[in-house]
């Protein structure tokens, strides 16, 4: 979904209930764990305050942030 031309924005929903959204193709990493950056209160287009280690195992699943839902990659 990162890789997606033209990048389309999502959320990703963690088991805990927690979301992010991903609104840049930068605002989040892949590796053995998903590394997502996180905005402050300039909102959701200002720069990351701080970043998340999601383990890809939690992911229960992401959406295109136009609502429409998409399954877990």
């Amino acid at each position: 979904m990162l890789r997606t031309t033209p990048f389309e924005p999502f959320r990703i929903r963690l088991s805990d209930g927690v979301s992010f959204d991903i609104r840049h193709p930068d605002m989040a990493i892949v590796q053995s764990k998903v590394m997502v950056a996180v905005t402050g209160s300039e909102g959701p287009d200002g720069p990351a305050e701080h970043t998340v280690n999601c383990a890809p195992v939690h992911i229960t699943r992401t959406e295109a942030l136009n609502g429409a839902r998409r399954n877990r990659p």
